[in-house]
């Protein structure tokens, strides 16, 4: 499979990116779009990777610039967990793990195929400081490898204007549990 975008393709998801860049403002104060166009036109891996992102509708906006690495972060800021990425198991372990109704997918193994990563717990909690996120989700976050071995897993979601981190067994799945991702350029 191709990881490249047409360039039809790359107009068309630039346009879509500006768009809800300039609609944000308040996620990227300091920002120029400019300079954040031309690190994507000359990131065509990172672009097919931000395509996935929008349409499993993530709705990725730009969240952190560093000035010393001189990157930009994207996060998914749909409201709500990914519609495309939801009922996921944690990871490829805790798919095969699965006897019977297993999920299509892993919210790890996913990313993976997307080219980028899962949130970790800072991270979805930076994000939440940019506004109100999974009131009626939850997502997946990177989970330490000694809960990992014990077979659980970690997710995330905000209620009653907290975010909170809980844990379950890492095979469960849910139709309202996805995963959010971050991709770094």
């Amino acid at each position: 499979m191709s990881k490249k975008l047409t360039p039809q393709q790359s107009q068309e998801l630039l346009s879509i990116l500006k768009i809800r860049f300039e609609s944000n403002m308040k996620r990227h104060p300091n920002i120029e779009w400019l300079k954040v166009e031309a690190k994507l036109e000359a990131a065509s891996e990172k672009l097919w990777s931000l395509n996935e992102m929008d349409i499993t509708d993530g709705e990725p906006d730009v969240v952190k610039y560093d000035e010393t690495t001189d990157t930009y972060t994207f996060m998914d800021c749909a409201a709500e967990s990914p519609k495309g990425r939801r009922s996921l198991c944690y990871d490829h372990t805790a798919l095969e793990a699965r006897k019977e109704h297993k999920p299509n997918d892993s919210a790890v193994n996913m990313a993976l195929e997307m080219g980028i990563e899962l949130l970790d717990e800072a991270q979805y909690r930076q994000l939440q400081q940019l506004g109100e996120f999974d009131l009626k989700t939850s997502s997946w976050i990177k989970t330490p490898e000694n809960i990992r071995k014990l077979d659980g897993a970690l997710f995330c979601d905000r209620r009653y204007n907290t975010v909170f981190v809980y844990h379950n067994g890492a095979q469960s799945y849910y139709a309202a549990r996805g995963f959010r991702g971050l991709l770094t350029l």
